[in-house]
């Protein structure tokens, strides 16, 4: 008879793994391009892309970034001048591995919280983002709202998630992850875009690479 206690044990311990390589490659760029395209069939030069443009932000916008894991979007930050940055998780792994990643003396700020009940006023942030999150989450769409309510009119929630119905192989891998308690409740692109219709959210940019989505969308 299995144990159920020694079966979560090991779920947890394997999710632990799976996002330190995670962690790791992201931070390797040659490793996150080579992932991306044999696991997820993605270009994730287009996530890099989005993250570079964070630089162009003015001065005086607040940026959360949640769940930031091990804090790749400060890549996009680290112009003279850029936006202000909050940093939020659920792991204390991940949060410890983003503060180190800013550097001392950074001006950058991190919290561990849950995506799902953040402890931030509503409108406290021109500009959310969310990349490779949401699929880790067992209700993603009131993470959504949640962003959302975080952020002031006009503000844009930037990011990507891998979905399902992208292709069989995708969609195999997505089962084991979730098997092993890495991944949560995975949208198809089409539940994506509902999330962000039932958030008050408008669409500016949805678009798939491989089994990867990447949007922009801004509250009304």
């Amino acid at each position: 008879m299995t144990d159920p206690v020694r079966t979560w044990r090991a779920r947890r311990a394997w999710g632990r793994f799976v996002g330190a390589v995670y962690a790791g490659g992201a931070e390797r760029e040659w490793i996150f391009r080579v992932a991306g395209r044999v696991l997820w069939g993605t270009d994730t030069r287009l996530l890099r892309r989005g993250i570079g443009e964070l630089a162009r932000l003015p001065s005086d916008v607040l940026i959360l970034d949640a769940p930031c894991g091990s804090g790749v979007a400060l890549a996009g930050l680290r112009a003279a001048g850029g936006p202000g940055y909050v940093g939020v998780d659920i792991s204390p792994a991940m949060v410890s591995r983003a503060r180190r990643r800013a550097g001392p003396g950074s001006a950058a700020r991190f919290a561990r919280a849950d995506v799902r009940a953040l402890p931030f006023a509503d409108g406290a942030f021109g500009g959310c983002l969310s990349y490779n999150g949401l699929h880790c989450l067992p209700d993603p769409g009131v993470a959504v709202a949640e962003l959302a309510r975080c952020l002031a009119p006009g503000g844009r929630l930037v990011g990507c998630c891998i979905v399902r119905k992208a292709g069989p192989r995708f969609d195999r891998m997505i089962a084991l992850l979730r098997r092993f308690g890495v991944f949560g409740a995975v949208g198809t692109a089409s539940d994506v875009r509902g999330w962000f219709q039932e958030a008050g959210l408008r669409l500016d940019r949805f678009d798939r690479s491989g089994a990867v989505v990447h949007f922009v969308a801004v509250r009304r």
